[in-house]
């Protein structure tokens, strides 16, 4: 292997990770769950996925609480509530907005993906429009990024 083949594998690899999405390895996330739902646990393993250790609490008190402190309005929660980093991410977020906001840590209490969209992740189906995920903090939110 010549040094020009070498540089140029080099910069593929640097490129390569550059287009990969952030991996936090090391955050450890707590996901809120209704013992009944399956959705969730697919969310989980999809956080897995991408690098997350997960621990799931089956409990729709506890659900409801990590909302209410969160002041998640009801109208843009999702099925599922992650505690990570001091956040609160609601739904089936994808990991391009879960890391966005731990690479940023703005200064709110979280965001959401309202519902349960089709071809969300952790969901069947195929995505019909683009994800709109919200930023919450108290009784305000506001678009924090579209996918």
């Amino acid at each position: 292997m010549n040094k020009s083949s070498t540089f140029l594998g080099g910069m593929l690899l640097a490129l390569t990770a550059l287009a990969m999405p952030i991996v936090n390895a090391a955050e450890e996330a707590i996901l809120y769950k209704n013992p009944s739902c399956t959705c969730c646990d697919k969310y989980a393993d999809y956080l897995r996925e991408g690098g997350f250790k997960v621990s799931i609490v089956a409990d729709s008190a506890q659900l409801q609480q990590i909302n209410k402190a969160a002041g998640l309005p009801y109208s843009l929660a999702g099925c599922h509530a992650v505690a990570i980093d001091g956040y609160v991410i609601s739904g089936h977020v994808p990991l391009t907005a879960v890391n966005k906001l731990l690479a940023e840590h703005p200064a709110i209490r979280g965001i959401t993906l309202a519902g349960m969209p089709p071809g969300s992740p952790g969901m069947d189906g195929t995505q019909q429009k683009p994800f709109e995920i919200y930023a919450f903090d108290g009784d305000k939110s506001w678009l924090y990024m579209t996918q």
